[in-house]
């Protein structure tokens, strides 16, 4: 999820674990906790964007790493903080830690909650961005950080909070399964053959939600609001697989494959190849649309390995993306 997000979420779980007893400290440092676990992305700056994309949202999203940095850092801040119970720190910042990857499970990308197994936790039942999740638990945990540490209503506010965060969560997972059921049902009525399908939210909701078809030799990506009244469109992708040629068998070539789980597609633009993952979607609800929100160039150094380089963003799009996005949740 988004960082404002987890900083919430770490608030108001540092809040329930040691609010009671150091008040406001504990939304402070649950908050800075919270954070923590997104440093991975610092591994860009040192790394190739392959081994970059591969470590996030691995060790730092971990239980292992909950278990190990908890009790490092509370050993640091009992060194200058008045409340000197060693036991009382380790567990906000054991659940603070752990709490942040479970939320991020529920995305598309996911998390490498059990790491060093090489298992991604990813339920795409809510997108990296959604406001219904985010504000009221803001406005919840705003209502507490106003009241003394050792009152019950600031406690019936942050917990009221969590509950309700909590209960969008699984609200989604059920929303997830509706729109599913109605994917499939329109690939039965329209005779589609097909081996996987995946469904996630779009942007910012759970209202309307795309689904990623795998067929023989395409990819179908088909949008669906629950105010829909006509049938379902599918945009067909080819996946263009053997453009890589050789490639495929290198090494890297092969980890981006792992990382993009099989879904993506491959084009070739004045004799460049061009990556594109699939699992995201493109920076348009309209038909066939090619802006892919995570695509990359393939490029050969002068060893021959391929280099992947993302194609940037163009500003305009996403401002393009959220009109569209409004009118398709409306209905079709």
């Amino acid at each position: 999820m988004d960082s404002l997000t987890q900083i919430i979420l770490g608030a108001a779980v540092g809040e329930a674990v040691l609010g009671k007893k150091i008040g406001n400290k504990a939304m402070l440092y649950g908050a800075i906790a919270g954070t923590i676990p997104d440093l991975d992305v610092l591994s860009g700056f040192f790394t190739d964007k392959v081994t970059a994309l591969e470590i996030h949202r691995g060790f730092t999203h971990s239980i292992l790493f909950s278990v190990l940095f908890a009790p490092i850092l509370a050993l640091v801040v009992i060194k200058f903080e008045k409340h000197k119970n060693f036991k009382d720190w380790s567990w906000l910042f054991f659940w603070t830690f752990v709490t942040h990857p479970i939320l991020d499970a529920q995305t598309t990308w996911g998390t490498q909650l059990f790491w060093p197994l090489d298992i991604r936790l990813a339920f795409k039942n809510v997108f990296v961005v959604d406001p219904l999740y985010t504000i009221p638990f803001l406005i919840f945990l705003l209502l507490a950080i106003r009241q003394k540490k050792e009152y019950k209503k600031r406690r019936f506010y942050n917990n009221l909070g969590i509950i309700i965060s909590s209960s969008y969560l699984l609200l989604t997972i059920v929303l997830k399964g509706i729109s599913y059921k109605k994917f499939i049902k329109e690939l039965a009525e329209k005779n589609i053959v097909y081996t996987d399908i995946k469904t996630k939210p779009t942007p910012l909701n759970t209202v309307l939600w795309t689904a990623n078809v795998a067929t023989e030799n395409t990819y179908l990506i088909g949008h669906s609001s629950f105010f829909d009244t006509k049938p379902i469109n599918f945009s067909s992708y080819p996946k263009n697989h053997h453009l890589l040629g050789d490639l495929v068998k290198h090494p890297k070539v092969k980890r981006m494959i792992d990382i993009s789980k099989g879904w993506f597609t491959i084009n070739k633009k004045n004799d460049v190849l061009y990556f594109n993952d699939l699992r995201f979607g493109a920076l348009s609800l309209k038909p066939n649309a090619e802006n892919f929100v995570f695509k990359y160039k393939i490029e050969l150094n002068a060893e021959g390995t391929p280099i992947f380089t993302e194609e940037p963003k163009e500003k305009s799009d996403a401002k393009k993306m959220l009109l569209e996005l409004w009118m398709r949740i409306k209905g079709n």
